[in-house]
């Protein structure tokens, strides 16, 4: 069987790459923002942020890979390196074997707490300020709409 590639239209390439060099951006900026106030890493914000979004303050390793879109190696070696700075904890599953779970301690939510505020703030500043509110509204219909076939590519 042979297909035939789809190339992307002028206007749909332009809009992929507007995307993907805003995403960059963003995520660069804030990463060095964040970074710059707090020492925390976007990676090590966004696991903290999982984490502390949880009432146990803990996840399966497995669970918190794929919330960050992150291969099971990853997520291992980053671990190792919050573990080693107090961030989290691994704790072993009292029933599974199998299973290891990821904990928040004490100084990763001091971290996160100090880290929170300016992070906030650079997302705010340079994302949902420069939009109105009919924008941000559109914006976050068409996320949604994307997320809901991405998360049917995974099921």
């Amino acid at each position: 069987m042979t297909e035939t590639t789809r190339w992307l239209t002028e206007t749909e390439q332009h809009a992929w790459r507007s995307f993907i060099r805003l995403q960059e951006k963003l995520v660069g900026r804030l990463a060095r923002e964040v970074q710059a106030e707090s020492g925390l890493s976007a990676a090590d914000y966004g696991v903290l942020v999982h984490l502390t979004e949880v009432p146990e303050g803990r996840l399966p390793v497995l669970e918190l890979a794929k919330a960050v879109e992150w291969e099971k190696s990853r997520m291992s070696h980053h671990i190792n390196r919050m573990a080693k700075r107090g961030l989290v904890v691994r704790e072993d599953c009292p029933t599974d074997g199998r299973v290891a779970f990821v904990a928040v301690t004490p100084t990763g939510r001091e971290a996160i707490a100090a880290a929170a505020p300016c992070h906030v703030e650079a997302v705010r500043r340079l994302f949902i300020n420069p939009l109105s509110p009919a924008e941000l509204a559109m914006l976050a219909q068409i996320c949604n709409l994307l997320l809901e076939e991405l998360d049917k590519d995974c099921a």
